[in-house]
């Protein structure tokens, strides 16, 4: 498993070089908060991402960060984590869920594995790969699980 703890620099991958299987480890956030109250004022004003007191008498039980605020954080761990995407990071979709509300004083760490690479039929400069992407908190409680599409350039061969 490449893992970008180690201080490595991250490989450049083209679709060719992906192979089933693979893992990749992202690096660590730590979630306080102030983040949470900061991303769900602009994006998710609901109370229960916005006070502790009003989020004690939802499901949550208490203050929870926004399911939109922990796949903002997964999609930075994963784009600078210790594989880049030749062509950059494309989505051609995603399927999200997330069991586990994230909490103030989680540290997430997103861990990536590929599970199918297909090349394009009618463009040969690409193709798809599948991957699927659990987020977990420091007690190893899946906070998000995601299974993305990703267009993935190819190498240009010499003609």
């Amino acid at each position: 498993m490449k893992n970008s703890d180690q201080g490595e620099q991250p490989n450049v991958l083209y679709l060719d070089d992906f192979q089933i299987g693979e893992r990749y480890l992202s690096n660590t956030h730590t979630l306080d908060e102030e983040q949470i109250l900061a991303f769900a004022t602009q994006f998710d004003p609901q109370p229960f991402h916005l006070d502790d007191n009003a989020a004690r008498a939802t499901l949550f039980g208490g203050l929870a960060a926004s399911g939109w605020h922990t796949a903002a954080i997964t999609m930075r761990l994963i784009v600078t984590g210790p594989v880049r995407y030749a062509g950059g990071m494309i989505g051609a979709g995603v399927e999200l869920n997330w069991p586990t509300p994230t909490r103030p004083g989680d540290i997430l760490q997103a861990e990536s594995e590929i599970e199918a690479i297909t090349p394009s039929r009618s463009r040969p400069d690409r193709g798809i790969v599948m991957v699927r992407t659990i987020t977990r908190n420091q007690r190893g409680e899946v906070l998000q699980n995601m299974r993305s599409k990703m267009i993935v350039s190819r190498r240009i061969s010499p003609s």
